[in-house]
C-alpha cells in the first residue's frame, strides 16, 4: 500500500515507529483502534468462498472514501476484526459502511434482508506500542484459535500472509504460480464491476489475482513490519500474546469447545433429522431453541457457540440453556 511521505511521517510518529527500542518501556500510540463485531450476534457473515472474496474486495472499495490506514484485519465467517489508524470518526464511518455493504450483499445473494441490522460493533483504543503488537498478532491468530485448519500466516481471508514475506510474495493459498494476474486498468468495465461490485469507475488501479484484489493494495504491511522491526519480534508476540490480554480491555472473545466448522456439520445433520432441512434460516424461534438444546446436550459446546450456530441472541438464550 502506497502512502505519501507527509502522511507516512505522521503515522510513524503517532505509532512511535520512529522511537528507539528501550527494553521494558512502552511508547505511546495515537489514533489507532481495534474494531470488531460480535461473533455471537449472527450465525454467519460469509457463507462460502465467493462471499469471502467479495468481502475482501469490499475492503478495497470502501477504503477509497475514507482517510484510514489498515494495519491488520481478519474476516471470520461470523465476525470481523480490523486494526485501523486514523481519526476515530473516519475509522468508525469506514466500519459502518463496510458492514452496510456486507449486509446488502447478504440480502442480494442469500435473500436475508437486514441481517446485520443493529449488529454490535465494538472498538478498543490502542494506546501503546506493546498493546498494538499484541492486537495485531491476536487478529492474525483468530483462525487457528477458532479451530480452523490454518496457521496464522496462511488463513486466506486475513492480512497475516502479508508480513515479512520473501521477495514480497503473498503466501496465502490463492497466490499460485499459474494464477492469472491483471491490473484493474487492463480490464473491461464489466470485468471491473464484477470484481469491485460497484458502478464507481474512479477507483484507483490495483493488482488482481484471478478474481481477488491483492490485499497488499489496501493493507499497510510495510508499516507493520516497521512496528515489529523484525520477523523474530513478530514470532515472539505470536507466542506470548494471549486472548486474555484483549479480553481484559473489553474484547469480545468466546472459547469454543469444538471447531465451529465441525459443529455446523452437526447442526445441519440434526436440522435434517428434526425438520427435514439442512439450514436454520427457515426455522422459527421455537425450533431454533429446540435445536440449541439438542446441540448443548449432545456436544456440550459453549452457549455462545450454540447461540451463534442457531442464529439466537446469546443474552436471551443463555438462561434457557
Amino acid at each position: 500500500m502506497k502512502i505519501n511521505d507527509k502522511l507516512l511521517r505522521q503515522i510513524e510518529s503517532d505509532l512511535s515507529i520512529d522511537k528507539p527500542f528501550i527494553k521494558g518501556k512502552n511508547h505511546p500510540v495515537n489514533n489507532c483502534w481495534h474494531f470488531y463485531t460480535d461473533g455471537s450476534a449472527v450465525d454467519r457473515l460469509f457463507d462460502d468462498e465467493s462471499d469471502f472474496i467479495r468481502g475482501m474486495n469490499r475492503i478495497f472499495v470502501v477504503l477509497q472514501n475514507y482517510e484510514v490506514t489498515i494495519l491488520a484485519f481478519c474476516l471470520m465467517d461470523t465476525h470481523v476484526h480490523f486494526v485501523l489508524y486514523g481519526q476515530f470518526s473516519q475509522c468508525t464511518n469506514f466500519m459502518h459502511e463496510y458492514l452496510r455493504l456486507t449486509s446488502m450483499s447478504i440480502s442480494l445473494r442469500h435473500n436475508e434482508k437486514k441481517k446485520l441490522f443493529r449488529l454490535p460493533l465494538s472498538h478498543q483504543c490502542i494506546d501503546n506500542d506493546f498493546y498494538l503488537k499484541t492486537v495485531i498478532t491476536y487478529v492474525m491468530k483468530n483462525a487457528p484459535v477458532g479451530g480452523l485448519g490454518f496457521n496464522a500466516w496462511d488463513y486466506p481471508w486475513c492480512s497475516g500472509a502479508l508480513y515479512f514475506r520473501c521477495n514480497r510474495y503473498w503466501t496465502a493459498p490463492r497466490w499460485r504460480d499459474n494464477a492469472t494476474i491483471k491490473q484493474l486498468s487492463q480490464m473491461s468495465y464489466r470485468e471491473r464491476r464484477a470484481i469491485l461490485n460497484t458502478k464507481n469507475d474512479t477507483i484507483k488501479d490495483a493488482s488482481v489475482i484471478e478474481d481477488l484484489i491483492f490485499p497488499g493494495e489496501y493493507v499497510a504491511y510495510e508499516l507493520v513490519e516497521k512496528i515489529f522491526k523484525s520477523p523474530r519480534s513478530l514470532n515472539l508476540f505470536m507466542c506470548i500474546s494471549k486472548e486474555e490480554d484483549i479480553e481484559s480491555r473489553g474484547g469480545n472473545i468466546s472459547r469454543l469447545t469444538i471447531p465451529i466448522q465441525e459443529m455446523r456439520q452437526n447442526r445441519n445433520m440434526i436440522c435434517q433429522e428434526l425438520f427435514g432441512c439442512n439450514t436454520v434460516r427457515t426455522l422459527d424461534t421455537s425450533q431454533r431453541i429446540k435445536l440449541a438444546r439438542i446441540l448443548r446436550s449432545r456436544y456440550n459446546s459453549s452457549v455462545k457457540q450454540i447461540a451463534r450456530l442457531c442464529g439466537l441472541v446469546y443474552e436471551e438464550i443463555k438462561g434457557v440453556l
